[in-house]
């Protein structure tokens, strides 16, 4: 089996073939890549015509949307303006340097994860570039079929850092997004303070909640106003989510607080 190579000054594409003996793709030849699961618009910022060309080929194959740059200027003006889910980009550029845009990126908050080409593949190099706001480093010339994999394996790292949309405690559903709140299928009306109250519990399921935990988070009182507005809003949430319910979900725990979950 054989692996594409890039080589970031030569002008063909060298692959190693099964004896270990070089092979040279033909200028038009592009790698045959099984496609990542997830579907992207990725940057790519690469001087290098040849190199792009076929970053750009390789990655439309796999079913991807490509902008491109040849130059920093030109990327990180796409960088800003546009929006994509990831961004490959090389690190030496005329004009800003691939540091520099991703520097820029960070500044405005714009959190793409980043893959960094460089020929450069010493370790302060790659501590550098990571340090610059890169989220994975790979030293030209590569496999393209390990650039797919670092791809997928930042779309991975993404997905995991998202925060929940929906939370689940037993049959109880909430959905963040929507704003739909059921349980056991059955659609549970509820007013935004009551929606709120519920999503704290939720968030912590299984935990202790103390009045003062509710009274900032929910009320965002941070000072006791001495009130039973807790008490009537749980006496609600409750007539809500456990009245029609056999197994109660909201516990009270006498002296401390209150507690959502399956079990006490």
């Amino acid at each position: 089996m054989s692996h594409e190579i890039i080589s970031p000054d030569d002008s063909t594409r060298t692959t190693a073939g099964p004896q270990g003996g070089p092979a040279v793709f033909d200028s038009g030849d592009a790698p045959e890549q099984p496609g990542t699961q997830q579907k992207m618009k990725i940057l790519v910022i690469e001087d290098d015509a040849q190199t792009r060309h076929y970053l750009c080929k390789g990655l439309r194959e796999a079913g991807h949307v490509v902008d491109s740059a040849a130059d920093g200027d030109d990327g990180l003006h796409q960088a800003l303006e546009s929006q994509h889910d990831l961004a490959v980009i090389d690190r030496m550029l005329p004009g800003k340097d691939g540091l520099t845009i991703i520097q820029s990126m960070r500044k405005a908050a714009i959190t793409t994860p980043v893959l960094i080409l460089s020929a450069l593949g010493d370790v302060d190099d790659r501590v550098d570039g990571l340090r610059a706001g890169g989220d994975d480093y790979l030293v030209k010339p590569f496999a393209f079929a390990e650039l797919n994999a670092r791809i997928d394996a930042l779309t991975r790292r993404r997905e995991s850092e998202l925060p929940a949309t929906v939370l689940e405690v037993a049959d109880l559903k909430m959905d963040l997004l929507k704003r739909h709140v059921s349980r056991s299928g059955q659609t549970i009306r509820l007013q935004p303070r009551e929606f709120k109250l519920l999503e704290f519990l939720m968030r912590h399921e299984g935990q202790v909640v103390t009045r003062t935990m509710l009274l900032e988070g929910v009320w965002e009182y941070h000072f006791d106003p001495q009130t039973n507005v807790i008490d009537v809003h749980i006496s609600r949430l409750r007539a809500k989510v456990d009245k029609d319910f056999q197994l109660p979900l909201i516990h009270t725990i006498r002296g401390a607080g209150y507690c959502l979950a399956n079990e006490i």
